[in-house]
């Protein structure tokens, strides 16, 4: 259960990120609000983008945690993607204040430099950040006061990580990401969603003694391995060049997701 930063590092990216020049137009084309905030953490400011869906009614929020790249173009299409379909989403950016020459992820020369700054963050760093962004969240005029987080990829397992240390989330949502080690899972009160691909052994091997270990303490434990898909499927099955095999698990993920996120509001 125990994973090493390079292990993560070589199972979410090992090449550098494509280009995301349709997650870029997808935004550029939205009619939605969007807006960066400021949200508190420590000493720090976490810089967030924020995206809001076009409706009267409170909603849901949702925390989206990105890949190890930090926050990409295809992150935020993906929060607003989400807002367009009712809820507000929050994508903080994790970098935030790394140092002094580096405020966030667009301060970096490379998605490499990006990659490599964010595997020297503290983890217990990275969970005070996303719970002050939880709390931001059921804050937030706009909000029901019901959260959850989806993350993708590194993202992925500081989702599941989170549902270790938060007491009041409505759902994680993990995509592709690693189990947090085994002392951990009794700590966990919301139910958790795997999203895998069947070509990603790696993320996989260690899905049954999470498995057993879930329902062993008693909790919600709800998984599909989406056939023929590879490693960061939501993300290459948003690009028109991705695979037919990714197109497909992406889209149904994505109504997957929107039934679970329908039985929380």
């Amino acid at each position: 259960m125990k994973s090493s930063a390079i292990l993560l590092l070589i199972t979410c990216y090992t090449a550098s990120m494509p280009a995301q020049d349709f997650a870029l137009k997808q935004l550029n084309d939205s009619p939605r609000h969007h807006e960066w905030v400021a949200i508190p953490s420590g000493k720090r400011s976490l810089h967030c983008f924020v995206a809001y869906p076009e409706k009267k009614e409170k909603s849901l929020v949702a925390i989206i945690i990105h890949e190890n790249r930090g926050l990409t173009d295809w992150v935020r299409s993906f929060a607003d993607q989400l807002a367009g379909i009712g809820y507000v989403a929050i994508a903080p950016d994790l970098l935030s204040g790394f140092d002094e020459k580096h405020s966030r992820t667009s301060d970096f020369n490379s998605s490499d430099d990006a990659r490599n700054a964010l595997y020297q963050l503290p983890p217990d760093q990275v969970t005070n950040d996303l719970l002050a962004v939880q709390k931001y969240a059921s804050d937030v005029p706009s909000s029901n006061g019901k959260t959850v987080v989806i993350g993708f990829c590194w993202g992925g397992a500081q989702s599941f990580r989170l549902a270790t240390n938060a007491d009041d989330l409505s759902a994680a949502l993990v995509f592709y990401g690693s189990s947090p080690d085994a002392d951990r899972i009794p700590r966990i009160t919301a139910p958790v969603y795997g999203f895998y691909a069947e070509n990603d052994e790696r993320i996989n091997a260690g899905i049954p003694e999470t498995s057993a270990l879930m329902k062993k303490y008693g909790k919600t434990y709800d998984f599909v391995t989406y056939k023929g898909a590879g490693h960061a499927f939501m993300r290459s099955g948003d690009d028109p060049a991705g695979s037919k095999e990714n197109r497909k698990a992406r889209n149904d993920s994505w109504e997957r997701l929107k039934k679970i996120l329908s039985q929380i509001e």
